[in-house]
Formats: structure tokens, C-alpha cells, sequence
């Protein structure tokens, strides 16, 4: 590709780029204006009269605890389906038993499964072992409906992970249990990256399990709690763009400091795979 082409081509990622960075100023500029601003001004129009307080007001209004919510349950969601994910893969590609093939396609069906069909089953069941109204309830469905993908991405990794380094580590004694935590593991950092950033993203973000599921202000996340700031007669849409932006900024940052992860970890399971 000759210089011209370079040119061209770096034009329209930056176009590109743009587009994409316009709606985040767009909701910075938001969350600090005024309802009258808001609806008497321009989109872009800075505002008049800069309303930091919308920030003050929505952290003081709840968001903290929301924020805290979100922050523990996806976090702990994550490190579930990692965990129950990569053991699962282990045992399916590095073990031969009679049901793995049969096992692996049952964890598959479960990517054609709409994800939010079965909220009547799931509401039922934790109704009956009293987890309605629990944030456990929310910890339990994110990590189970996480697992299909997760297993999916780390599959081109283990099937080509070498056999000599497990077959040194039995010649030394090592159980399978050390193996799969000091050996294996840690070995698969960079796609367990790329698993952390997508389960991120979609825990962080989900609604409707915790609309569903949570009634307590004490238990709601941020996508639930920013209903708080919607009234029947009157509603603050600058405090909303502010919960939008302190909801936003977490996944903002996991992927700027990790998004060259991201790319090496589907980059190996694309090429081993």
C-alpha cells in the first residue's frame, strides 16, 4: 500500500474514531447541564452554568451503594466462571473419559439458549431456595450463563497446550489438582484477560436479572438504581447522564489498560485453535 493509501485509510479510522468518542462527550456535556439547559440548548452547546453538583447529588442520592453493588457482584461472577470454566475446559480437553464429547456439546447448547428465556424458571427455583431479593441469586445466573461462552474461547487454547509439560509434571509427582493450579493456570493468562474484559462487560451492564430478581435499594446495581432518578411527574436527567458516566468510566479504564490482553488472548486462541 502506497503512501496515499496509508493516508486514507488513517482518515477513516480516525472518522471512525470520532464517531465513536462523540456520544461519550456528548453525555459528559449532558450530566452537567440543568433540565432547562438540557432541553433549551443545543446537544453540544456547552453548558452555561456548569452543574458539577449532579455528580454530588447522585452519589449522596444511593449511587455509592449501587456503584459498590456492581462493583462485588461482577467481580465475583467473574472470578466464578473463570475459575468453574477453565476446570471445566481441563477436564474436557486434557482428560480422556467416555462423556467429554457429550458434555462439551451440552455446555455448547447452552449459547443457543436466548439469555433472558428462562427468567420465569430461574425466578421460581430462587423463590423456592428463598435467593429472591439475594444478590446471590444474580451472582448465580451470571456465572451460569457466562460459562458456554467462556469455555467456547478458552477451547483453542488447552487443545494445543503441549502434553510433555503434564507428563514431566506426573514424572515428578504432581497431583492433577496442583497441575490444573501451578501449572496449567497460569499458563493461560492471556485469554483469561480477554475473559475478564467480555464477562466484565456484560455483568456490569445486565438489567433485567436484577430488575427481575432484586427488590432492595440495598441490593441494586447501577443499572437498576438510576430508575431512582425517573419520577411520575418530574424527572433529573442531568443526575442520570452523571450515574451514566460513573457507570461507564469502570468499563472505560479495564479496557484501556487492557485491551492489548484482549487482542493477544482471542489472537491465541484463534491461531492454537
Amino acid at each position: 500500500m502506497n503512501r496515499l493509501g496509508y493516508i486514507i485509510l488513517y482518515l477513516c479510522l480516525g472518522a471512525v474514531a470520532v464517531f465513536q468518542i462523540l456520544p461519550i462527550v456528548w453525555l459528559f456535556l449532558f450530566s452537567l447541564k440543568s433540565n432547562q439547559q438540557i432541553f433549551a440548548g443545543a446537544p453540544f452547546a456547552l453548558p452555561k452554568e456548569w452543574e458539577w453538583e449532579n455528580y454530588l447529588k447522585v452519589w449522596e442520592g444511593g449511587i455509592g451503594t449501587y456503584f459498590f453493588n456492581s462493583v462485588w457482584i461482577t467481580a465475583v461472577a467473574i472470578i466464578f466462571t473463570a475459575l468453574f470454566a477453565s476446570m471445566a475446559t481441563y477436564a474436557i480437553t486434557r482428560m480422556q473419559w467416555k462423556l467429554n464429547k457429550l458434555v462439551l456439546g451440552l455446555f455448547m447448547v447452552g449459547l443457543m439458549i436466548p439469555i433472558h428465556s428462562a427468567i420465569i424458571p430461574l425466578f421460581s427455583m430462587f423463590l423456592n431456595v428463598n435467593l429472591i431479593d439475594n444478590p446471590w441469586s444474580i451472582v448465580i445466573t451470571y456465572t451460569g450463563y457466562n460459562l458456554p461462552i467462556t469455555m467456547m474461547i478458552l477451547l483453542g487454547f488447552y487443545y494445543t497446550l503441549p502434553r510433555e509439560i503434564e507428563e514431566a509434571a506426573i514424572i515428578d509427582g504432581c497431583s492433577i489438582h496442583r497441575m490444573f493450579f501451578r501449572i496449567i493456570l497460569p499458563m493461560t493468562t492471556p485469554v483469561l484477560s480477554t475473559i475478564v474484559i467480555i464477562n466484565m462487560i456484560y455483568n456490569w451492564n445486565e438489567f433485567v436479572f436484577v430488575n427481575t430478581f432484586i427488590s432492595s435499594d440495598k441490593y441494586k446495581t447501577l443499572t437498576v438504581g438510576i430508575q431512582n432518578f425517573i419520577g411520575q411527574y418530574m424527572t433529573d436527567w442531568g443526575a442520570i447522564g452523571a450515574t451514566l458516566i460513573i457507570s461507564l468510566l469502570p468499563i472505560l479504564i479495564a479496557f484501556i489498560f487492557f485491551s492489548n490482553k484482549v487482542v493477544e488472548g482471542i489472537s491465541s486462541s484463534a491461531v492454537k485453535g
